[in-house]
């Protein structure tokens, strides 16, 4: 049966390489480009509504709308954090450039620059912007109205607050109202109400794909799509079809409390505290770089119920806009659990912890790698005392190799008598296979806390380390035929197996092959992610190849029976007895 366990071994094998050949395929090639949705129509004409019962008066019916024809016009208003360039037809936040965090071209960021929505911008059909919006800027109140009447009698009038500054998060959020006043002689119906959170796409040119989402809080949970959702479904690395792309996402809920979108490191969030929203919907579309590389973009809206206003009937929705970094400090003060635009994921506790940790230590070292550093040291010594044990289990079942493969080659065409033997070997001499597994079971959630942790942490841009430019992107030094050479991770690699080549061999050699094939997965994961992950790892490492130099040495006690040892301690408690006894 020996063949059959390789087999199954090279099994696994293929299912991680598998797994891996996925991630480099998704990385290096764009996915398929998505249906074209319908085309948007810059008009207001609603969906006209259903029919009413005979005892509700009839809303009037609304005729097809075109428009004012006002001439482009943009106000650019500006606080110390920010300045928001609103766009008078649309009636929206064209763009916010944040004057404190800058890009690769060492330039503001600038979210919401490739949208076709702007933020704000409001529709009654998916997909609809309405626009003829009439702009007054007030600078000194710091306030931006936008007006406009449609020809059914709705009036409608969008206020936009910006944040006075001084206190974070005020820093980054605005402030909006949306009012509806029916002006008209009979009721006025609309299917729905579509407010826009703008767009987001990758802000780095190293910013991977899943980074740039579309998230909705409803019902204390949130739901996210990033960009590669509206891809059509492919068999991996083969690219053979399986599924049609999606062109539109759009769910309803009850108790909707924000939407946006987001890139790694920055966000735009439309709040919505009393709940009355009712769903959300979003789209991808294209863009091209200045370095004209073609990556996707994500835009969306928070969805309202429809309604229908009588003579005179108002109605008015209170938003705030939150755009800026993605900072749990600040996210959280927000309230409404707009921190969950971290998606932190399965490993949010941990991940906050270190968040938090990491931010302490940075108080007191000024420096983020050595934060990290210094964490990952902090979080070695507290495992100590468990990788000793576990390296002493390691060297047990290392003495105790020759008798497992005996009984291997005894049982190789009968694997469950081979199991039931090996159970029965390692409990006659008091050895627990999977001992030497417990630290690094222990350091998997850490390991992916931190990775989650440190891909959207904003305070690691433009933090510097050595030859390390920026701790939130690969530590490229150049490029080889077109390849980045990225310094840490490859050490990484070096010190695994470094570490793997002094560690007590066990398990059959089959395994240990297989183990060898670890680095690989691990570059796979850190190649192309933030280096401060890389150097996470590469310290964490290090210290362990330290430990087991310090305790390569120990003396292992001698394996033996249990039954023996039961025996020896009977036979020295018997004779201490004795030795007790009076003359």
């Amino acid at each position: 049966m020996e063949k059959l366990d390789r087999t199954s071994w090279i099994g696994i094998l293929v299912c991680i390489l598998g797994l891996v050949g996925w991630q480099w395929y998704m990385n290096k090639y764009h996915p398929p480009r998505p249906v074209t949705p319908p085309a948007l129509t810059a008009d207001a004409s609603p969906t006209p509504p259903p029919a009413p019962a005979a005892s509700t008066p009839a809303p009037t019916a609304s005729p097809a709308y075109i428009p004012p024809q006002l001439s482009a016009r943009t106000e650019t208003v500006g606080t110390p954090s920010a300045e928001y360039v609103f766009s008078n037809d649309s009636g929206g936040i064209g763009e916010v450039v944040l004057v404190t965090h800058f890009g690769e071209q060492k330039e503001g960021i600038r979210l919401n620059a490739d949208a076709k929505f702007p933020i704000g911008a409001i529709g009654f059909v998916e997909g609809e912007l309405l626009g003829g919006f009439e702009m007054s800027v007030s600078a000194t109140k710091g306030e931006t109205l936008f007006h406009q009447t449609l020809p059914d009698g709705m009036d409608v009038t969008k206020r936009f607050v910006l944040p006075s500054g001084g206190v974070s998060p005020a820093d980054y959020t605005v402030g909006l109202e949306v009012t509806l006043r029916n002006t008209g002689d009979a009721p006025i119906s609309r299917p729905s109400l579509f407010v826009s959170t703008g767009s987001a796409a990758p802000v780095h040119s190293t910013d991977m794909p899943m980074y740039t989402r579309f998230d909705w809080f409803h019902g204390g949970k949130m739901e996210m799509i990033d960009v590669n959702w509206f891809s059509a479904g492919t068999i991996p690395l083969t690219g053979i079809q399986i599924s049609a792309a999606k062109p539109l996402y759009s769910k309803t809920a009850e108790k909707v409390g924000w939407a946006g979108v987001s890139s790694q490191y920055f966000c735009i969030l439309l709040n919505d505290p009393s709940l009355a929203a009712s769903g959300a919907w979003a789209r991808r579309f294209d863009i091209t770089r200045r370095d004209g590389k073609h990556v996707f973009g994500i835009e969306g809206a928070l969805a309202f119920p429809g309604f229908t206003l009588a003579p005179g009937e108002s109605k008015t929705l209170k938003l705030s806009i939150f755009a800026g970094p993605k900072q749990y400090s600040i996210l959280k003060d927000l309230g409404g659990g707009q921190q969950e635009a971290m998606n932190f994921g399965l490993f949010t506790p941990v991940s906050v912890a270190l968040l938090w940790a990491m931010n302490t230590l940075h108080g007191y070292l000024g420096n983020y790698a050595w934060a990290i550093i210094v964490l990952t040291l902090i979080i070695k010594s507290a495992l100590w005392p468990l990788q000793n044990a576990a390296t002493q289990s390691m060297k047990k079942m290392s003495v105790l190799s020759p008798k497992m493969t005996e009984l291997r080659e005894k049982y190789k065409d009968d694997p469950q008598k081979m199991n039931e033997e090996l159970m029965k070997l390692y409990k006659e001499y008091g050895v627990n296979p999977f001992g030497g597994c417990l630290p690094m079971l222990v350091q998997i959630p850490i390991f992916f806390g931190f990775y989650s942790m440190l891909g959207t942490s904003i305070e690691l841009r433009n933090s510097s380390f050595l030859w390390v430019q920026d701790l939130s992107q690969p530590d490229t030094v150049f490029h080889l035929l077109g390849f980045p050479v990225n310094i840490l991770p490859l050490v990484m690699a070096g010190t695994m197996v470094w570490q793997m080549a002094i560690s007590p061999k066990t398990g059959d050699a089959m395994q240990q092959r297989i183990m060898m094939f670890m680095p690989v997965i691990f570059i796979a994961f850190a190649y192309n992610f933030a280096s401060a992950l890389s150097l996470y790892w590469t310290t964490q490492n290090l210290f362990s190849i330290v430990q087991l130099y310090l305790t390569r040495d120990k003396v292992v006690p001698a394996l033996e029976k249990k039954s023996d040892v039961a025996r020896r301690e009977a036979v020295a408690t018997k004779k201490k007895k004795k030795g007790r006894r009076p003359a």
